[in-house]
Protein backbone atom coordinates (compact mmCIF):
# COMPACT_ATOMS: atom_id res chain seq x y z
CA UNK A 1 0.00 0.00 0.00
CA UNK A 2 1.18 3.56 -0.69
CA UNK A 3 1.14 4.54 3.01
CA UNK A 4 3.29 1.54 3.97
CA UNK A 5 5.73 2.34 1.18
CA UNK A 6 5.93 5.98 2.30
CA UNK A 7 6.70 4.95 5.88
CA UNK A 8 9.30 2.45 4.67
CA UNK A 9 11.03 5.03 2.47
CA UNK A 10 10.92 7.58 5.29
CA UNK A 11 12.62 5.17 7.71
CA UNK A 12 15.26 4.24 5.16
CA UNK A 13 16.03 7.89 4.49
CA UNK A 14 16.06 9.14 8.09
CA UNK A 15 18.18 6.27 9.40
CA UNK A 16 20.44 6.17 6.31
CA UNK A 17 19.75 2.51 5.63
CA UNK A 18 19.79 0.43 2.48
CA UNK A 19 16.41 -1.07 1.53
CA UNK A 20 17.52 -4.63 2.36
CA UNK A 21 18.76 -3.54 5.80
CA UNK A 22 15.54 -2.04 7.16
CA UNK A 23 13.83 -5.30 8.13
CA UNK A 24 16.95 -6.71 9.78
CA UNK A 25 17.65 -3.50 11.74
CA UNK A 26 14.06 -3.22 12.98
CA UNK A 27 13.92 -6.92 13.88
CA UNK A 28 17.23 -6.99 15.76
CA UNK A 29 16.40 -3.67 17.38
CA UNK A 30 13.13 -5.11 18.64
CA UNK A 31 14.94 -8.16 20.07
CA UNK A 32 17.28 -5.90 22.05
CA UNK A 33 14.35 -3.65 23.03
CA UNK A 34 12.30 -6.59 24.34
CA UNK A 35 15.12 -8.09 26.36
CA UNK A 36 15.96 -4.72 27.94
CA UNK A 37 12.31 -4.17 28.84
CA UNK A 38 11.91 -7.65 30.35
CA UNK A 39 15.18 -7.32 32.23
CA UNK A 40 14.08 -4.10 33.93
CA UNK A 41 10.74 -5.62 34.94
CA UNK A 42 12.45 -8.71 36.37
CA UNK A 43 15.18 -6.72 38.11
CA UNK A 44 12.88 -4.23 39.82
CA UNK A 45 10.26 -6.81 40.81
CA UNK A 46 12.89 -9.22 42.16
CA UNK A 47 14.61 -6.59 44.30
CA UNK A 48 11.27 -5.35 45.63
CA UNK A 49 9.93 -8.83 46.35
CA UNK A 50 13.15 -10.08 47.90
CA UNK A 51 13.41 -7.15 50.32
CA UNK A 52 9.76 -7.62 51.29
CA UNK A 53 10.05 -11.39 51.87
CA UNK A 54 13.65 -11.94 52.94
CA UNK A 55 15.04 -8.69 54.28
CA UNK A 56 18.06 -6.70 53.18
CA UNK A 57 20.71 -8.71 55.07
CA UNK A 58 20.26 -11.77 52.86
CA UNK A 59 20.79 -9.62 49.77
CA UNK A 60 24.56 -9.98 50.27
CA UNK A 61 24.34 -13.77 49.97
CA UNK A 62 22.24 -13.51 46.81
CA UNK A 63 24.64 -10.97 45.30
CA UNK A 64 27.64 -13.20 46.05
CA UNK A 65 25.93 -16.20 44.41
CA UNK A 66 24.98 -14.06 41.43
CA UNK A 67 28.54 -12.85 40.85
CA UNK A 68 29.83 -16.39 41.24
CA UNK A 69 27.61 -17.30 38.28
CA UNK A 70 28.89 -14.24 36.40
CA UNK A 71 32.50 -15.33 36.99
CA UNK A 72 31.72 -18.84 35.73
CA UNK A 73 29.88 -17.53 32.65
CA UNK A 74 32.62 -14.98 32.00
CA UNK A 75 35.17 -17.78 32.01
CA UNK A 76 33.14 -20.10 29.81
CA UNK A 77 31.70 -17.61 27.31
CA UNK A 78 34.61 -17.88 24.86
CA UNK A 79 34.45 -21.68 25.07
CA UNK A 80 30.69 -21.84 24.45
CA UNK A 81 29.87 -19.05 22.03
CA UNK A 82 32.06 -20.32 19.17
CA UNK A 83 30.75 -23.89 19.18
CA UNK A 84 27.08 -23.40 18.22
CA UNK A 85 24.96 -21.65 15.61
CA UNK A 86 24.34 -18.13 16.95
CA UNK A 87 20.78 -17.89 15.69
CA UNK A 88 19.81 -21.19 17.34
CA UNK A 89 21.55 -20.15 20.56
CA UNK A 90 19.64 -16.86 20.75
CA UNK A 91 16.32 -18.42 19.75
CA UNK A 92 16.68 -21.24 22.30
CA UNK A 93 17.73 -18.78 24.99
CA UNK A 94 14.68 -16.66 24.20
CA UNK A 95 12.37 -19.64 24.66
CA UNK A 96 14.33 -20.56 27.78
CA UNK A 97 13.68 -17.17 29.38
CA UNK A 98 9.97 -17.42 28.50
CA UNK A 99 9.89 -20.84 30.14
CA UNK A 100 11.73 -19.66 33.25
CA UNK A 101 9.33 -16.76 33.85
CA UNK A 102 6.34 -19.05 33.29
CA UNK A 103 7.85 -21.50 35.79
CA UNK A 104 8.33 -18.69 38.30
CA UNK A 105 4.67 -17.74 37.89
CA UNK A 106 3.64 -21.37 38.47
CA UNK A 107 5.80 -21.42 41.63
CA UNK A 108 3.49 -18.75 43.03
CA UNK A 109 0.49 -20.95 42.20
CA UNK A 110 1.89 -23.91 44.18
CA UNK A 111 2.84 -21.57 47.07
CA UNK A 112 6.60 -22.08 46.77
CA UNK A 113 8.65 -19.90 49.20
CA UNK A 114 8.53 -16.33 47.90
CA UNK A 115 12.10 -15.72 49.00
CA UNK A 116 13.31 -18.54 46.74
CA UNK A 117 11.25 -17.27 43.82
CA UNK A 118 12.67 -13.76 44.04
CA UNK A 119 16.24 -15.05 44.46
CA UNK A 120 15.88 -17.06 41.24
CA UNK A 121 14.28 -14.07 39.51
CA UNK A 122 17.14 -11.77 40.52
CA UNK A 123 19.78 -14.20 39.21
CA UNK A 124 17.81 -14.64 35.98
CA UNK A 125 17.59 -10.84 35.56
CA UNK A 126 21.38 -10.61 35.82
CA UNK A 127 21.76 -13.22 33.06
CA UNK A 128 19.34 -11.18 30.93
CA UNK A 129 21.81 -8.34 31.37
CA UNK A 130 24.98 -10.40 30.82
CA UNK A 131 24.58 -13.46 28.61
CA UNK A 132 21.67 -12.50 26.33
CA UNK A 133 23.31 -9.32 24.89
CA UNK A 134 26.58 -11.26 24.54
CA UNK A 135 24.98 -13.84 22.20
CA UNK A 136 22.90 -11.12 20.51
CA UNK A 137 25.91 -9.02 19.45
CA UNK A 138 27.82 -12.07 18.26
CA UNK A 139 24.85 -12.90 16.03
CA UNK A 140 24.56 -9.28 14.85
CA UNK A 141 28.23 -9.31 13.85
CA UNK A 142 27.52 -12.30 11.63
CA UNK A 143 24.42 -10.72 10.06
CA UNK A 144 26.19 -7.47 9.08
CA UNK A 145 29.67 -6.88 7.70
CA UNK A 146 32.13 -4.38 9.17
CA UNK A 147 31.09 -1.39 7.05
CA UNK A 148 27.41 -2.04 7.75
CA UNK A 149 27.95 -2.47 11.49
CA UNK A 150 29.40 1.04 11.83
CA UNK A 151 26.15 2.47 10.45
CA UNK A 152 23.51 0.20 11.93
CA UNK A 153 24.85 -0.87 15.34
CA UNK A 154 24.35 2.53 17.05
CA UNK A 155 20.74 2.51 15.80
CA UNK A 156 20.13 -1.06 16.98
CA UNK A 157 21.76 -0.30 20.33
CA UNK A 158 19.48 2.70 20.89
CA UNK A 159 16.50 0.34 21.09
CA UNK A 160 17.93 -1.02 24.32
CA UNK A 161 17.63 2.39 25.97
CA UNK A 162 13.99 2.72 24.89
CA UNK A 163 13.23 -0.78 26.18
CA UNK A 164 14.92 0.02 29.46
CA UNK A 165 12.75 3.10 29.97
CA UNK A 166 9.55 1.25 29.06
CA UNK A 167 10.43 -1.65 31.37
CA UNK A 168 10.99 0.74 34.26
CA UNK A 169 7.67 2.41 33.47
CA UNK A 170 5.84 -0.93 33.45
CA UNK A 171 7.36 -1.87 36.79
CA UNK A 172 6.37 1.52 38.24
CA UNK A 173 2.69 1.42 37.25
CA UNK A 174 2.08 -2.33 37.56
CA UNK A 175 1.25 -2.35 41.32
CA UNK A 176 -1.53 0.21 40.78
CA UNK A 177 -2.89 -1.49 37.66
CA UNK A 178 -2.80 -5.01 39.12
CA UNK A 179 -4.44 -3.78 42.32
CA UNK A 180 -7.22 -2.16 40.30
CA UNK A 181 -7.68 -5.45 38.41
CA UNK A 182 -7.78 -7.28 41.75
CA UNK A 183 -5.01 -9.70 40.76
CA UNK A 184 -1.69 -10.51 42.44
CA UNK A 185 1.56 -8.67 41.79
CA UNK A 186 3.14 -11.90 40.54
CA UNK A 187 1.09 -11.67 37.33
CA UNK A 188 3.62 -9.12 36.05
CA UNK A 189 5.75 -12.18 35.20
CA UNK A 190 3.31 -13.03 32.41
CA UNK A 191 4.35 -9.80 30.70
CA UNK A 192 7.90 -11.15 30.43
CA UNK A 193 6.61 -14.47 29.11
CA UNK A 194 4.70 -12.62 26.38
CA UNK A 195 7.71 -10.42 25.54
CA UNK A 196 10.02 -13.37 24.95
CA UNK A 197 7.43 -15.28 22.94
CA UNK A 198 7.05 -12.24 20.67
CA UNK A 199 10.85 -11.97 20.39
CA UNK A 200 11.00 -15.64 19.38
CA UNK A 201 8.36 -15.06 16.70
CA UNK A 202 10.38 -12.11 15.33
CA UNK A 203 13.55 -14.20 15.26
CA UNK A 204 11.71 -17.06 13.52
CA UNK A 205 10.12 -14.95 10.79
CA UNK A 206 12.82 -12.34 10.19
CA UNK A 207 16.23 -13.78 11.13
CA UNK A 208 15.97 -17.54 10.70
CA UNK A 209 16.70 -17.58 6.95
CA UNK A 210 19.32 -14.83 6.90
CA UNK A 211 22.74 -16.15 5.75
CA UNK A 212 25.29 -15.67 8.51
CA UNK A 213 28.82 -14.42 7.88
CA UNK A 214 30.92 -16.95 9.76
CA UNK A 215 33.82 -15.41 11.68
CA UNK A 216 36.67 -17.77 12.44
CA UNK A 217 37.97 -17.00 15.91
CA UNK A 218 40.45 -19.01 17.90
CA UNK A 219 38.71 -20.20 21.08
CA UNK A 220 40.48 -19.12 24.27
CA UNK A 221 40.62 -21.28 27.37
CA UNK A 222 39.81 -19.84 30.78
CA UNK A 223 43.45 -20.34 31.79
CA UNK A 224 44.73 -18.43 28.73
CA UNK A 225 42.35 -15.53 29.33
CA UNK A 226 43.16 -15.26 33.02
CA UNK A 227 46.93 -15.77 32.73
CA UNK A 228 47.52 -13.41 29.82
CA UNK A 229 45.23 -10.74 31.29
CA UNK A 230 46.97 -10.93 34.66
CA UNK A 231 50.47 -10.81 33.16
CA UNK A 232 49.60 -7.75 31.06
CA UNK A 233 48.12 -5.89 34.03
CA UNK A 234 51.05 -6.86 36.24
CA UNK A 235 53.71 -5.70 33.77
CA UNK A 236 52.18 -2.32 32.80
CA UNK A 237 52.23 0.03 35.85
CA UNK A 238 49.23 2.14 34.82
CA UNK A 239 47.06 -0.93 34.32
CA UNK A 240 48.30 -2.36 37.62
CA UNK A 241 47.06 0.71 39.50
CA UNK A 242 43.83 0.70 37.48
CA UNK A 243 43.26 -2.91 38.55
CA UNK A 244 43.57 -1.86 42.20
CA UNK A 245 41.02 0.91 41.63
CA UNK A 246 38.56 -1.46 39.91
CA UNK A 247 38.86 -4.07 42.67
CA UNK A 248 38.31 -1.52 45.44
CA UNK A 249 35.47 0.17 43.57
CA UNK A 250 33.61 -3.16 43.36
CA UNK A 251 33.89 -3.63 47.14
CA UNK A 252 32.75 -0.07 47.85
CA UNK A 253 29.95 -0.25 45.29
CA UNK A 254 28.59 -3.40 46.96
CA UNK A 255 28.69 -1.76 50.38
CA UNK A 256 27.00 1.46 49.35
CA UNK A 257 24.27 -0.47 47.51
CA UNK A 258 23.68 -2.57 50.62
CA UNK A 259 23.32 0.56 52.75
CA UNK A 260 21.04 2.13 50.13
CA UNK A 261 18.73 -0.90 50.13
CA UNK A 262 18.66 -1.02 53.93
CA UNK A 263 17.80 2.67 54.32
CA UNK A 264 15.14 2.72 51.61
CA UNK A 265 13.57 -0.58 52.68
CA UNK A 266 13.13 0.80 56.20
CA UNK A 267 11.48 3.95 54.84
CA UNK A 268 9.10 2.41 52.27
CA UNK A 269 7.30 -0.24 54.28
CA UNK A 270 4.95 -1.74 51.65
CA UNK A 271 5.92 -3.70 48.55
CA UNK A 272 3.91 -1.45 46.21
CA UNK A 273 5.39 1.79 47.58
CA UNK A 274 8.94 0.42 47.39
CA UNK A 275 8.47 -0.82 43.82
CA UNK A 276 7.18 2.58 42.74
CA UNK A 277 10.06 4.37 44.52
CA UNK A 278 12.70 2.02 43.10
CA UNK A 279 11.27 2.36 39.59
CA UNK A 280 11.27 6.15 39.85
CA UNK A 281 14.85 6.09 41.14
CA UNK A 282 16.04 3.93 38.23
CA UNK A 283 14.10 5.98 35.72
CA UNK A 284 15.68 9.21 36.96
CA UNK A 285 19.16 7.65 37.03
CA UNK A 286 18.75 6.29 33.49
CA UNK A 287 17.60 9.61 32.02
CA UNK A 288 20.31 11.66 33.75
CA UNK A 289 22.99 9.12 32.73
CA UNK A 290 21.80 9.22 29.12
CA UNK A 291 21.98 13.02 29.05
CA UNK A 292 25.40 13.08 30.71
CA UNK A 293 26.79 10.39 28.41
CA UNK A 294 25.40 12.03 25.28
CA UNK A 295 26.45 15.63 25.86
CA UNK A 296 29.08 15.90 28.59
CA UNK A 297 31.16 12.75 29.18
CA UNK A 298 33.40 12.90 26.09
CA UNK A 299 34.14 16.61 26.51
CA UNK A 300 34.81 16.16 30.23
CA UNK A 301 37.34 13.36 29.65
CA UNK A 302 39.06 15.35 26.90
CA UNK A 303 39.18 18.42 29.15
CA UNK A 304 40.55 16.62 32.20
CA UNK A 305 42.73 14.17 30.32
CA UNK A 306 42.31 10.41 30.43
CA UNK A 307 44.80 9.84 33.22
CA UNK A 308 42.99 12.31 35.51
CA UNK A 309 39.48 11.02 34.86
CA UNK A 310 40.01 7.91 37.01
CA UNK A 311 40.08 10.10 40.11
CA UNK A 312 36.43 11.13 39.70
CA UNK A 313 34.68 7.94 40.83
CA UNK A 314 36.85 7.27 43.94
CA UNK A 315 36.38 10.89 45.04
CA UNK A 316 32.60 10.67 44.51
CA UNK A 317 32.56 7.44 46.53
CA UNK A 318 34.57 8.96 49.38
CA UNK A 319 32.27 11.99 49.51
CA UNK A 320 29.21 9.71 49.46
CA UNK A 321 30.52 7.52 52.28
CA UNK A 322 31.45 10.59 54.35
CA UNK A 323 27.95 12.04 53.84
CA UNK A 324 26.30 8.80 54.98
CA UNK A 325 28.51 8.70 58.08
CA UNK A 326 27.99 12.35 59.05
CA UNK A 327 24.29 12.64 58.14
CA UNK A 328 22.78 9.13 58.19
CA UNK A 329 19.39 9.29 56.46
CA UNK A 330 17.55 7.99 53.45
CA UNK A 331 18.47 11.15 51.53
CA UNK A 332 22.23 10.69 51.85
CA UNK A 333 21.90 6.96 51.09
CA UNK A 334 19.92 7.65 47.91
CA UNK A 335 22.22 10.53 46.94
CA UNK A 336 25.39 8.48 47.42
CA UNK A 337 23.96 5.58 45.40
CA UNK A 338 22.68 7.88 42.65
CA UNK A 339 25.97 9.70 42.06
CA UNK A 340 28.00 6.51 42.39
CA UNK A 341 25.99 4.77 39.64
CA UNK A 342 25.88 7.94 37.54
CA UNK A 343 29.66 8.41 37.53
CA UNK A 344 30.39 4.69 37.16
CA UNK A 345 28.13 4.19 34.15
CA UNK A 346 29.21 7.36 32.33
CA UNK A 347 32.61 8.95 32.99
CA UNK A 348 34.30 5.94 34.59
CA UNK A 349 32.98 3.40 32.07
CA UNK A 350 33.99 5.61 29.13
CA UNK A 351 37.43 6.20 30.65
CA UNK A 352 37.99 2.47 30.97
CA UNK A 353 37.00 1.91 27.34
CA UNK A 354 39.39 4.62 26.26
CA UNK A 355 42.21 3.22 28.38
CA UNK A 356 41.67 -0.33 27.14
CA UNK A 357 41.87 0.89 23.54
CA UNK A 358 45.59 1.39 24.23
CA UNK A 359 45.97 -2.39 24.55
CA UNK A 360 47.06 -4.17 21.33
CA UNK A 361 44.06 -5.80 19.66
CA UNK A 362 45.41 -9.34 20.08
CA UNK A 363 45.33 -8.92 23.88
CA UNK A 364 42.48 -6.46 24.34
CA UNK A 365 39.75 -9.06 24.85
CA UNK A 366 41.70 -10.93 27.50
CA UNK A 367 42.72 -7.77 29.37
CA UNK A 368 39.16 -6.44 29.24
CA UNK A 369 37.74 -9.75 30.53
CA UNK A 370 40.28 -9.81 33.37
CA UNK A 371 39.55 -6.23 34.45
CA UNK A 372 35.80 -6.01 33.88
CA UNK A 373 34.67 -9.56 34.66
CA UNK A 374 37.15 -11.26 36.97
CA UNK A 375 38.25 -8.29 39.08
CA UNK A 376 34.75 -6.83 39.38
CA UNK A 377 33.33 -10.25 40.27
CA UNK A 378 36.00 -11.00 42.87
CA UNK A 379 35.65 -7.52 44.37
CA UNK A 380 31.88 -7.86 44.65
CA UNK A 381 32.13 -11.28 46.31
CA UNK A 382 34.78 -10.01 48.74
CA UNK A 383 32.55 -7.03 49.55
CA UNK A 384 29.61 -9.33 50.27
CA UNK A 385 31.73 -11.52 52.57
CA UNK A 386 33.30 -8.60 54.49
CA UNK A 387 30.09 -6.60 54.94
CA UNK A 388 28.12 -9.76 55.72
CA UNK A 389 30.65 -10.70 58.39
CA UNK A 390 30.46 -7.25 59.97
CA UNK A 391 26.64 -7.32 59.97
CA UNK A 392 26.65 -10.83 61.49
CA UNK A 393 28.95 -9.71 64.32
CA UNK A 394 26.74 -6.67 64.88
CA UNK A 395 23.67 -8.89 65.20
CA UNK A 396 25.46 -11.12 67.72
CA UNK A 397 26.49 -8.11 69.79
CA UNK A 398 23.04 -6.52 69.60
CA UNK A 399 24.18 -3.42 67.69
CA UNK A 400 22.54 -4.11 64.33
CA UNK A 401 21.17 -0.55 64.08
CA UNK A 402 24.60 1.09 64.39
CA UNK A 403 26.78 -1.47 62.60
CA UNK A 404 26.66 0.48 59.34
CA UNK A 405 29.16 2.92 60.90
CA UNK A 406 31.72 0.11 60.91
CA UNK A 407 31.38 -1.08 57.32
CA UNK A 408 30.98 2.46 55.97
CA UNK A 409 34.10 3.52 57.86
CA UNK A 410 35.99 0.59 56.36
CA UNK A 411 35.00 1.39 52.79
CA UNK A 412 35.80 5.04 53.45
CA UNK A 413 39.40 3.92 54.04
CA UNK A 414 39.25 1.80 50.87
CA UNK A 415 37.99 4.82 48.90
CA UNK A 416 41.01 6.79 50.13
CA UNK A 417 43.29 3.95 48.98
CA UNK A 418 41.53 3.98 45.59
CA UNK A 419 42.20 7.72 45.28
CA UNK A 420 45.88 7.07 46.06
CA UNK A 421 46.02 4.32 43.41
CA UNK A 422 44.29 6.52 40.80
CA UNK A 423 46.79 9.27 41.61
CA UNK A 424 49.69 6.82 41.16
CA UNK A 425 48.17 5.90 37.77
CA UNK A 426 48.48 9.57 36.80
CA UNK A 427 52.18 9.61 37.66
CA UNK A 428 53.10 6.45 35.74
CA UNK A 429 50.83 7.08 32.75
CA UNK A 430 53.45 8.45 30.32
CA UNK A 431 56.00 5.88 31.47
CA UNK A 432 53.50 3.08 30.86
CA UNK A 433 52.85 4.22 27.28
CA UNK A 434 56.47 3.29 26.52
CA UNK A 435 56.05 -0.23 27.87
CA UNK A 436 56.84 -2.92 25.31
CA UNK A 437 53.39 -4.48 25.81
CA UNK A 438 51.84 -1.28 24.48
CA UNK A 439 54.21 -1.04 21.50
CA UNK A 440 52.44 0.48 18.51
CA UNK A 441 49.81 2.15 20.70
CA UNK A 442 51.74 4.86 22.50
CA UNK A 443 51.77 7.13 19.49
CA UNK A 444 48.03 7.34 19.29
CA UNK A 445 46.66 10.55 20.65
CA UNK A 446 43.78 10.86 23.04
CA UNK A 447 41.62 12.62 20.48
CA UNK A 448 42.01 9.79 17.96
CA UNK A 449 41.05 7.21 20.58
CA UNK A 450 38.00 9.12 21.77
CA UNK A 451 36.74 9.54 18.20
CA UNK A 452 36.74 5.78 17.71
CA UNK A 453 34.61 5.13 20.76
CA UNK A 454 30.82 4.98 20.58
CA UNK A 455 29.46 6.66 23.70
Amino acid sequence: PPLTLMIRNFLIRIFRLRPEELGLVLSLGFVLFGNAMARQVAGIVSITGFLDSGGVNQFLLVLAIDYFFILVIGGLQSLIVDKFNRYKMLANMTLGFAGVFLLLRLMFVINAPERLIYIIMYIVAEQQWLIYPLIFWVLANEVFNMSQSKRVFPLISSWSFVGKLLGIGIAAVSPTILMAMNVGDENILLVNVAIYLIIYAVLWWQIRGVPLRVINQKPESVKETLTDGWEFVRDVPAFRYLAIVILLMAIIDTTIEFRFLGATDAYFTTRASYQQFYSLYRLTATLVAFGLQSFITTHLIEKLGLKNSFLILPIVMLVGVAAMLLWPSIFTAVGAMFFLKLMRETVDDSSRKSFQSLVPSNRRGRVSTFLETYLTGVGTIVGCIVVGGIVWVGLLLGHADQIYYVYLGLVGVLAAVAIWSANRLRHVYEESLLNWRLKGRSGRGMTEIMKKLDF
